[in-house]
């Protein structure tokens, strides 16, 4: 028996992986892809999807907004894709929601298609209820990342979009920060800046460096068994071997 899937994400990246993992298993088959919210609905509405793999955070109209506007009674067998980390998702553990954790490698994606594929095979499909719902709307208001910066400058503060940052560097109670050729300095710690940056778009490679994965051009060996990070401008990063694999996830490479 086939059954229809649907991936909705507004990466590129976690769609292509999506589409990847699914290959060996020919019962399944993708019949659209959306980047947003609103072509989700759309795209439920005229597909009738078996399987829905959902992103929670897209443009425009997020994964709740998604559920809210098909209905939770309509929604087919959905799977969460989202970047929360394991802390957060003990709440999903509890009311035995599926979820991929980006960057979600190719055994974590195959325990969950195959509990998925059991589910549609015994019809019992399960979708979420207002309860989780609520749960869901909770988690992402705890989880606001930052979009802008300020940063002093000469008496005044300037706002750097988050979007723009190439890395940050820690040095000593401060943060440099490095984007599209400047830098600027700013008090603060890694850790407060790491939990508060999207891990969808930044990662900390080392424990004094955070990169922008849009910014990353390649990863290249070193020596030793070590690795460095080098940037669309050049700069070279220092890559800690524990965040390899990860990166390279991350990154779309095999």
């Amino acid at each position: 028996m086939k059954y229809k899937v649907l991936i909705a994400d507004d990466e590129p990246l976690a769609r292509r992986s999506i589409r990847k993992f699914l290959k060996p298993f020919p019962d399944f088959e993708v019949v659209a892809e959306c980047g947003d919210g609103a072509e989700t609905v759309k795209a439920i509405r005229t597909c009738h999807p078996d399987l829905v793999f959902l992103d929670i955070q897209m443009p425009e109209m997020d994964g709740l907004e998604v559920i809210r506007s098909i209905g939770v009674e309509n929604m087919p067998l959905t799977v969460f894709v989202t970047a929360y980390d394991q802390y957060a998702l003990q709440a999903f553990d509890a009311q035995a929601l599926d979820y991929l954790l980006k960057p979600f490698a190719e055994q974590r994606f195959r325990a969950t298609l195959l509990r998925a594929r059991r589910s549609l095979e015994l019809g019992t499909a399960h979708i979420p209820d207002s309860k989780l719902t609520q749960l869901l709307e909770q988690l992402i208001r705890q989880k606001e990342y930052l979009e802008r910066i300020p940063v002093p400058y000469k008496g005044r503060f300037l706002f750097l979009k988050t979007q723009e940052l190439d890395w940050i560097e820690a040095q000593g109670n401060y943060l440099r920060l490095h984007s599209n050729g400047a830098s600027h300095l700013l008090r603060g710690n890694m850790n407060e800046m790491e939990t508060r940056l999207d891990p969808a778009k930044f990662m900390r490679i080392h424990r004094s460096t955070i990169v922008n994965l849009e910014r990353v051009k390649e990863v290249q060996p070193w020596f030793k068994g070590s690795h460095l990070v080098v940037m669309n401008n050049g700069q070279q990063l220092r890559l800690s071997r524990y965040q390899k694999e990860k990166l390279l996830v991350l990154i779309g490479k095999d």
